[in-house]
């Protein structure tokens, strides 16, 4: 027991004191991201909107996603990455606190719009930081301890949401929400600093070496397999509560509590299980494809089963995948990012989630009030069986090319 303690240990040794405390602040942040998913269940059950209506919204949420991600991944390239973190949790926590107030569906479309405007600037920026504060060799780790404070905070603050919900309302869950991620900044501005920038690159001008993402080919195809494997994986924050809630009649402490699940296997086996896959020298993109075949499994389970446990089952495959191909899908981004582009690249990589949120939401939602839940989940696998065969196409073209260090 002892050795395997000291072999969990091992695993975090290496990692500069700042991607740790840029992990702290991260995990306040997310241990009061309480709104996101118990937001569709808010929109159907307190404010009585329709499946189609909460479909609408959350595309609201995917295009302020899409456009804050695109705006923090310029901005970072102009004041850095540590003003972008700063005023993104800042602002998206008042964001945050004010949507609580809105009653109207236009309103709700913009107020949604706004907010997440706001706080999805943070997403490139903290790839970058990772980046910047990790040490030669560290990244997919530092990543993956920043991605461990994520779904630390993640699979606590639904599981809080949930009792907060039943016990008190939902109300409560906007002003946690929004407090913590003005604590987060106020904790960020004060114990984390930039990165000194040596006096040489002081007095040179930063030269953007490399092409644009946009004109990247192989960078471009990465974008469009995450976008795809995004739409699926977003389901999980928006039409599988109403499924655990309609189908299997979950309450919501109980869907908080599953989504603990995948917050604390995370939180155990990731960082373990990254160093593992490093040591045999796997390859990034292949990691991904395996992420999406797990994800793939995780949907097709649920197919006309009226078992509640196989939710449990569906819950594993999904955090599997999340696992496997998630950190290395981001260091294949980062790698792939020459000099003095790494905000425009990031903020394209983190792009791809947000267009997931503009089509995942509103497309399983239609696609589940118009055929059912059961030909959503059929869809969903098909298109990660494609996403899949994508990769393997992204990963002999890189194979090929001998550019990339993948």
């Amino acid at each position: 027991m002892k050795k395997i303690y000291k072999n969990y240990i091992a695993n975090f040794s290496g990692l500069s004191r700042e991607i740790w405390l840029l992990s702290f602040v991260t995990f306040i942040n997310r241990a009061g991201a309480m709104v996101i998913p118990f937001l569709s269940l808010y929109l159907v059950s307190e404010k009585g909107f329709t499946l189609p209506q909460v479909g609408i919204i959350m595309t609201c949420y995917g295009l302020g996603s899409m456009v804050g991600t695109v705006v923090g991944g310029r901005l970072i390239d102009s004041v850095g990455y540590h003003k972008v973190i700063v005023m993104s949790l800042f602002f998206g926590g008042l964001g945050f606190i004010a949507l609580q107030f809105l009653d109207t569906f236009y309103s709700l479309c913009i107020g949604v719009f706004v907010m997440i405007l706001m706080a999805d600037a943070y997403r490139p920026a903290v790839f970058v930081a990772a980046d910047a504060y990790s040490k030669p060799g560290n990244v997919t780790r530092g990543i993956a301890l920043i991605r461990l404070a994520i779904n630390l905070g993640f699979s606590i603050g639904p599981l809080i949401g949930g009792l907060l919900i039943t016990r008190v309302s939902y109300g409560a869950l906007f002003w946690i929400d929004g407090i913590t991620c003005a604590l987060a900044s106020l904790l960020l501005f004060i114990i984390l600093k930039p990165k000194k920038v040596i006096e040489k690159e002081k007095k040179e001008p930063l030269i953007k070496e490399g092409i644009s993402p946009y004109r990247n080919k192989w960078y471009l195809l990465l974008f469009v397999i995450m976008v795809f494997g995004s739409i699926a994986f977003v389901q999980y924050f928006s039409v599988l509560p109403l499924y655990y809630q309609e189908v299997h009649f979950l309450s919501e402490d109980l869907i908080g509590l599953l989504m603990f699940i995948n917050g604390a296997i995370i939180v155990i086996f990731e960082m373990p299980l990254v160093a593992w896959l490093e040591r045999i020298n796997i390859s990034k993109t292949i990691a991904i494809f395996w992420g999406h075949i797990f994800l793939a499994l995780s949907f097709i389970v649920l197919y006309s089963n009226s078992w509640s446990g196989i939710l449990v089952i569906g819950m594993v495959l999904m955090t599997i995948g999340e696992m496997i191909g998630s950190p290395f899908a981001s260091a294949l981004a980062l790698s792939m990012a020459p000099k003095g582009r790494k905000g425009s690249y990031m903020g394209l990589f983190s792009l791809s989630f947000s267009m997931s949120h503009l089509f995942g939401h509103l497309a399983g939602m239609n696609m589940v009030n118009q055929f059912g839940y059961n030909t959503n989940w059929i869809a969903l696998f098909s298109v990660l069986i494609l996403v899949s065969v994508l990769t393997l196409w992204l990963y002999q073209s890189l194979k090929k090319s001998k550019t990339i260090q993948d």
